[in-house]
């Protein structure tokens, strides 16, 4: 579903790559995938002056009679054509007649419920079914995530050990019941680690090696199996999905991304990559897992099944319960769909968004996956307040999420670059695991990075208390100064500097590892890396100016509010504000950023270094760079993605970028009623174009509407097999009055009910910045030029966008769909 005008797609690249093309009844089943990064499925650059088309399987359709207020597909028939009206995979959806349908429905709905109570009852249930709807996403997201956490958790465990009371319990539930004492908690009998079970001890060098290796194997198995289930079954399932699904929400059909057998495939190697423990994340493909659930959904009701502009209304919604589950954050799941992903979010959009991210979260609260009665498993509440000066290093890490944010975009795209252009492609298998080999060797010596990525974060997140164990607290402890729960900053013992020195090698490895993660081929979000990467930054950072503090608190700077054996500074407040900073750098979110950090961690009062980061690593990061992450995918795809955001400030008018051009042959037009069957169907036949405009006649060139190449072919086809009198010699009339024929002559073929009587048009003059503004705003695919009156060319999406590259100093042929 992104949205590309209507021009031609080549079949040819798939199929030479061994993939299959489905028919048109192929619904959105899986049967016809393809790899999105592996397949090149080009737009022809040739014969793009109308929106072209291949193949009749290539290109949309919409029916015409949605805004001319007839009943009837065809005139000979009662009924409306399979078909007509419907859209083919890589094809733009047409707003305007998707929503003008749909008024036309609810108006029928409307006057119907006047007349008897059956139609009322129907009334009432069309108007509920959304809310219906959403109550379902809901339900199944959460259901889902609920499903992967626990998974997710005990898998990545399972590296490590097994528990002996009971398989299926990962170490921390293993040891729930155990009698160890607080501070030996991770050590309970019931856990066994695979040196222990095999040997039957776990000191020495060899238990080492031994649990080295069997952590380097299970990675590997989990990583392999991921990789060969995605490319076997379900190709679409890796990658993050959200810039596909923002392209989606454009108006772009890609058959099969939010079908069923994606969202199972999904589902699983989502928890077999994240177990692996590669650096990669599972919130962002929940995105699609939650978008795979609406889509399906959507097939229960009727003017959802049948109508592709209120489909995308419903994926907007499920894009919001997705980043809810995701993060135990509602509020900032809304938020990331209106500000992130979706290209049309009416109000009834916004609330049914906010009702579908609360019932996904109150399920997976009801879950209950980390059972702790939270959502996340880095809930975090910090006790102090910050204080003005702290904004300066908060401002820093501000900085640092910018740059970082903007380096691994630029290292990322050249690398995803270099996997499409040469012999790397075709290896995704031996890809994964060799990224996993060196991930799992490197991560095992380091606690920091052995754990998983959400753990490191909540370690990282945490404010030391007096019971905490981790090496991250181990401060020399001068306990006369205490004054309540609150621990004094103190001098950090030697627990903490080994700490400090195993942060900074994670946060090497984090930063460089992640690059060659994102994009392979297992599903891989970039939440949690962003987040981790940040997270060491703040809290080496937010050490840094503890100890600062602590030893020189008669310094201006901190002799105002840090007296001593007070408690200044929070080092997890550092980490929570660097990660915030760094996932605002790669995604350039800023409102839901923060909404979906408070929501995390509680801490209302700290929205304003949040506030203060986010927007600094935006402005940094947009100086190095415009694109954030997501669209730089798009455009590494060449998705025909138009994005809003972006100003067009040339000066081109519509003549400059119209195709025809001057040197090229005249556009191909149908007259309204002079033409045979045969003449359009030696047309049809002779082009591949995917519409052709109709004029009173070729001399006039006065337009009279636009009809689309499918729906010609479908209702000549069922023409001649369905109306007696129908031949090669019949007169095709776009008119409701035909022009009188000779008694002798064949029956006319009446085609006015396919006709589109209102194609858009602008005049040869209208500048291009108009021209773009009406593309994004109202999703055209294709758009008409006129000049008195008269029909001289057309611009499709695909011309806009080849234009906007051109201008922008880019090779205009990348806007292909690869």
């Amino acid at each position: 579903m992104v949205s590309h005008g209507p021009w031609g797609l080549q079949a040819l690249a798939m199929e030479q790559k061994g993939y299959r093309r489905g028919s048109f009844q192929s619904g959105t089943s899986d049967e016809d995938m393809l790899e999105i990064a592996g397949a090149s499925l080009e737009f022809s650059a040739a014969d793009d002056d109308p929106p072209l088309d291949r193949e009749l399987a290539g290109f949309s359709s919409y029916n015409g009679g949605g805004m001319n207020g007839t009943s009837t597909m065809m005139d000979f028939l009662e009924e409306p054509l399979p078909g007509v009206g419907t859209y083919e995979d890589f094809n733009t959806i047409d707003w305007v007649r998707e929503k003008s349908r749909d008024r036309d429905r609810h108006r029928e709905i409307t006057n119907r419920s006047k007349e008897s109570t059956w139609a009322l009852l129907h009334s009432v249930s069309d108007a509920f079914s959304g809310w219906l709807l959403m109550l379902l996403i809901g339900l199944l997201a959460g259901s889902l995530a609920g499903l992967i956490d626990i998974s997710a958790h005990w898998m990545t465990d399972l590296k490590e050990g097994v528990c002996l009371a009971g398989f299926w319990f990962n170490h921390e539930h293993c040891c729930w019941k155990s009698n160890t004492t607080f501070t030996d908690r991770d050590k309970c009998p019931e856990w066994k680690s695979w040196s222990q079970l095999i040997l039957g001890h776990g000191e020495g060098a060899f238990a080492y090696i031994l649990n080295y290796f069997m952590y380097v194997i299970w990675a590997l198995m989990f990583s392999l199996l991921a990789v060969l289930l995605v490319k076997s079954f379900a190709p679409y399932a890796c990658g993050s999905g959200i810039p596909e699904i923002k392209t989606i929400l454009s108006g772009f059909i890609i058959r099969g991304y939010l079908g069923k057998w994606t969202l199972v495939i999904k589902t699983v190697t989502l928890v077999l990559a994240v177990s692996s423990g590669l650096s990669l994340g599972k919130e962002g493909p929940l995105v699609h897992v939650a978008c795979c659930c609406g889509n399906i959904l959507c097939h229960l009701f009727t003017k959802y099944r049948k109508n592709e502009a209120k489909r995308r209304e419903v994926l907007s919604a499920a894009a919001a319960a997705g980043v809810s589950v995701a993060f135990g954050a509602p509020i900032g799941g809304v938020l990331f769909s209106l500000e992130e992903v979706s290209y049309y979010f009416p109000l009834k959009t916004l609330w049914r968004s906010f009702f579908a991210a609360l019932v996904a979260a109150f399920t997976l609260r009801s879950i209950n996956p980390f059972g702790n009665s939270r959502l996340v498993l880095f809930y975090v509440e910090f006790h102090m307040p910050w204080h003005l000066l702290e904004l300066l290093p908060f401002i820093l890490l501000g900085i640092f999420g910018g740059l970082w944010g903007a380096f691994f975009i630029r290292s990322n795209i050249a690398w995803c670059r270099r996997r499409k252009s040469t012999r790397l492609g075709r290896y995704p298998v031996l890809e994964v695991l060799v990224v996993t080999a060196i991930t799992a060797v490197l991560a095992f010596p380091n606690e920091y990075t052995r754990m998983s990525t959400s753990e490191l974060i909540s370690e990282l997140f945490n404010d030391c208390g007096i019971l905490d164990s981790s090496k991250l607290c181990e401060y020399v402890n001068d306990f006369n100064s205490t004054k309540g729960d609150d621990l004094p900053d103190r001098a950090a013992g030697p627990g903490v500097y080994t700490a400090m020195w195993q942060l900074a090698l994670a946060l090497l490895m984090k930063v460089f590892i992640t690059i060659f993660t994102f994009g392979m081929k297992v599903p891989s979000g970039l939440f949690i890396p962003s987040m981790a990467v940040g997270a060491i930054a703040g809290r080496l950072l937010g050490v840094a100016v503890e100890q600062l503090a602590f030893y020189h608190h008669d310094w201006a700077i901190f002799s105002g509010w840090c007296s001593p054996g007070a408690d200044c500074i929070t080092p997890g407040l550092y980490a929570m504000v660097g990660a915030a900073a760094c996932l605002g750098g790669v995604t350039r979110m800023t409102v839901s950023l923060v909404v979906i950090m408070f929501e995390l961690t509680g801490g209302l009062e700290y929205i304003v270094p949040l506030m203060a980061a986010a927007m600094t690593s935006k402005w940094v990061a947009d100086a190095v760079g415009r694109e954030g992450i997501y669209d730089a995918h798009i455009r590494l795809n060449g998705y025909p993605f138009l994005e809003a955001k972006e100003e067009f400030s040339h000066k081109t008018r519509a003549m400059d970028v119209m195709r025809p051009r001057k040197s090229d042959p005249a556009l191909t037009v149908i007259t309204q009623d002079t033409m045979s069957v045969e003449e359009v169907e030696a047309i049809v036949g002779s082009t591949t174009y995917s519409g052709y405009p109709v004029v009173v006649s070729r001399a006039s060139q006065r337009l009279v509407g636009f009809v689309l190449r499918r729906d010609l072919i479908i209702s000549i086809e069922n023409a001649r097999k369905k109306q007696d009198g129908i031949v090669s010699t019949s007169i095709v009339c776009f008119t409701d009055y035909c022009p009188p024929l000779p008694p002798s002559s064949p029956s006319v073929l009446k085609l006015r009910s396919i006709l589109d009587l209102s194609p858009f048009t602008v005049t040869d003059e209208t500048p291009m910045e108009i021209v773009v503004d009406i593309f994004r705003k109202l999703g055209l695919r294709q758009c008409l030029v006129t000049h008195n009156g008269k029909l001289l060319g057309i611009i499709t999406k695909k011309d806009v966008l080849k234009h906007i590259a051109q201008m922008a100093n880019q090779d205009p042929e990348s806007i292909l769909f690869n």
